[in-house]
């Protein structure tokens, strides 16, 4: 017997009926001269788990109640999944499918992973430094200004960083799959 889905809170009664995972990589083709091309692996996109399922019996629009309420969180949630990695998810869609009935509610759902390797918001990367040894430090930090076909993947392996740790140096890089030739980014 498989153990039940989870999101937060909320524990499923019986699991959904029926799964169906995306996993997707996002590539992007660079023209070069005479018409020939470039591949840059951009890194994987969230995982999106799409399914549907029906809650039987005495209650069941209250389970559905109780799943809706947790789409208008405004933070992901951890998702446990009976068979794949649990992952922090947001809870994108959730569809009533039929007809009212008293006693049955079917329902389709999709969830998205979410990445946690960065923060959401900016942060200052210089402080007001009342300290001459802290001035020098940030003036020490190495910099790279990104060329045509560069990734912050490869830059980051290039100079023995994880993604994690360049973006940790780079607070003002909210997405690391959006960056511009002529940016400026810190290597250490």
């Amino acid at each position: 017997m498989l153990s039940p889905m989870r999101f937060g809170d909320f524990v499923w009664p019986h699991n959904p009926k029926i799964y169906e995972i995306e996993y997707n990589r996002r590539i992007i083709c660079h023209k070069v001269p005479f018409g020939l091309y470039t591949l840059s692996d951009m890194g994987r996109d969230q995982r999106i788990l799409r399914g549907e399922g029906e809650f039987v019996g005495d209650g069941a629009y209250e389970e559905f109640g109780k799943l809706a309420a947790m789409f208008y969180s405004d933070e992901p949630r951890i998702l446990v999944h009976p068979i794949w990695q649990s992952a922090p998810a947001w809870l994108v869609s959730l569809k009533l499918r039929q007809e009212p009935r008293k006693n049955y509610v079917s329902y389709e759902f999709e969830f998205w992973e979410c990445f946690e390797g960065y923060q959401l918001s900016a942060k200052a990367v210089l402080s007001s430094a009342s300290n001459p040894s802290e001035t020098e430090t940030v003036a020490k930090r190495v910099t790279y200004t990104i060329k045509s076909g560069d990734t912050l993947w490869g830059l980051a392996k290039a100079n023995g960083l994880s993604l994690t740790e360049l973006l940790k140096l780079n607070p003002q890089i909210r997405n690391p799959n959006i960056y511009y030739v002529g940016d400026v980014i810190y290597l250490s």
